[in-house]
């Protein structure tokens, strides 16, 4: 859904490139992302991305969906991020450290301020923090403060009872610049989770009006907001100020809106738009002949899966076996390599290439298209209530040909009727998951926040977490997740998700699918292009020519 701006780790990246190279067909600088003729640069030119329109207001706290992270990413920087080996990074912390994995000190750099020119201090961070884990705020992300101490009292489980305080008391302001944050239990990698938007500090005149600040935001990374045209497009302008290391090499971004990816194919193909995030299943079999360097086929931590709707009468009793046959009656070598013209790999696990804890073949059998099985695995699982399903899916991201595909699978392989549920766009998908509308299963891809299994274990499947919307809960394996939190060191706690991932097939949370690549390409007019972990351009380093 979305993810770190800038996380990677080469070593995995690397493996995985020559890996796509093997089955994808494109050239080593399409690979890279990086091809096209080189020229002069106009450093204050502005360059398009195609996007579509964000579910929520962009405050960092309430985006959790890929159209709105590009755009809160590029304005908002947080205290770490990560380098290219996977190593933390500080961008806006000096330092974030620790004796016990429980106990935190964050000391701030003392010469930046957001776009309204007021002091970044560990008051903006503290207050914001706050203001997003109260319950009364409404925050989409608001469950990821749960690690702080005190966050119950700011977000009591009942969403609709009064919180018994309006601060964590882990949180605590040393001086203007320093400040500590006490977890429940001691986290291993709590320092990555820091590295997500939701832990954005926020300006003192966002609490005026937040409601408008997220219409008009302001934030202290390097781009300034200029404005909102919704459905149409949003502007950003490169900040002059900014003291991070990523400083933009181009004047600012124009994030355009498109209601189908084959219309922002037509658009680059003629120079309307300059940078797409992916190529629709349609346009799969052509891009490299019409783009040449200028296409782009690059892998990134992401996966598809099928998610389930467990709050639905049809599925909250379900025995995971039944879960398990569908997920049989899916031929993921054939879609993969027709539909999706080989630009996906099918997935053996619930976690992720390119992550802290990738393995193969997690899943065990369960993701190995075997007809037999599958039927006699639904049958023994009491079958499907109903004989049918749907799988839900947003119809401006191109999903609707694999989608069509995985039913036919399923219809011809198991006998279980399968229609799909298609919604307008991004927007109208997140909102009946957000208002628990889905009527049977939906797409659902996730990409990393942090670099580490965890991020694709706990924040899908630990009850009541954020991602967590279709409902999954079991006590136990949340007391494994829990178990696994409590670690004594990061490398034991990637060993015990890696463990807790081999045990997903007992409970079958999801129906993993594919690893995602971006297929994607950019035009004439700018260079410089490439693609982050979490499989967006990276906008500061785009250039325009002149």
């Amino acid at each position: 859904m979305r993810g770190a701006k800038s996380a990677k780790w080469v070593a995995g990246a690397a493996i995985i490139a020559l890996a796509a190279t093997a089955c994808g067909g494109g050239n080593d600088d399409a690979e890279k992302g990086k091809g096209g003729d080189k020229g002069a640069v106009n450093a204050d030119g502005i360059f398009s991305v195609e996007v579509g329109e964000p579910q929520n207001p962009l405050q960092p706290a309430n985006t959790m969906e890929s159209n709105g992270s590009i755009v809160t990413d590029s304005i908002f920087s947080q205290l770490v991020d990560y380098d290219p080996a996977g190593k933390l990074e500080m961008i806006n912390a000096e330092s974030v450290d620790t004796k016990d994995s429980k106990l935190w000190t964050v000391k701030l750099k003392k010469d930046w301020k957001f776009h309204d020119g007021t002091p970044v201090t560990a008051e903006s961070y503290i207050k914001a923090w706050n203001w997003a884990a109260n319950v009364k705020n409404n925050q989409t992300n608001a469950s990821w403060f749960g690690d702080i101490k005190g966050f119950s009292d700011v977000h009591p489980d009942d969403a609709k009872a009064k919180p018994k305080s309006d601060a964590m008391s882990g949180l605590k302001k040393v001086d203007d610049y320093t400040f500590t944050i006490e977890l429940n239990s001691p986290l291993p990698y709590f320092s990555y989770k820091l590295g997500y938007t939701v832990f954005s500090p926020l300006p003192e005149s966002f609490y005026a009006d937040p409601k408008a600040a997220g219409e008009k935001p302001v934030g202290n990374g390097a781009y300034k907001f200029v404005s909102w045209d919704h459905k149409k497009q949003i502007k950003v302008v490169r900040n002059d100020d900014y003291k991070g290391a990523d400083k933009a090499m181009n004047g600012g971004v124009v994030f355009k809106n498109y209601t189908t990816l084959e219309t922002a194919y037509e658009d680059l193909k003629s120079g309307n738009v300059d940078v797409l995030r992916q190529i629709g299943p349609k346009d799969l079999p052509v891009y490299r002949a019409d783009l040449g360097d200028r296409a782009v086929d690059k892998a990134y931590s992401a996966i598809q899966t099928i998610a389930v709707a467990f709050y639905t009468d049809q599925w909250k009793k379900i025995d995971p076996k039944v879960l398990q046959g569908l997920s049989m009656g899916i031929d993921r070598d054939t879609i993969t390599k027709t539909v999706l013209q080989g630009t996906r790999e099918p997935a053996t696990g619930w976690v992720a290439k390119g992550v802290l804890g990738f393995q193969k073949d997690a899943a065990g059998d369960v993701t190995k298209f075997d007809p037999a099985k599958a039927k006699k695995l639904i049958k023994d699982g009491g079958g499907v209530p109903g004989n049918k399903i749907s799988i839900q899916f947003n119809a401006d991201g191109g999903h609707k040909e694999w989608v069509e595909a995985v039913c036919n699978s399923i219809k011809q392989s198991t006998g279980v009727a399968c229609v799909t549920d298609s919604k307008a766009d991004f927007q109208a998908d997140t909102n009946a998951r957000d208002g628990k509308q889905v009527k049977s299963l939906y797409r659902s891809g996730w990409v990393l926040d942090y670099p580490v299994n965890a991020n694709f274990i706990s924040d899908l499947f630990r009850t009541g977490a954020a991602g967590n919307q279709g409902d999954f809960s079991n006590k136990g394996l949340d007391a494994e997740i829990k178990k696994a939190d409590s670690a004594a060191s990061l490398d034991d706690s990637v060993a015990a998700y890696q463990k807790i991932e081999k045990e997903l097939v007992n409970y079958m949370p999801s129906i993993p699918l594919w690893y995602y690549k971006v297929n994607a390409g950019y035009s004439e007019k700018v260079q410089n292009v490439d693609y982050a972990q979490d499989g967006d351009p990276i906008l500061t380093k785009i250039e325009v020519k002149k």
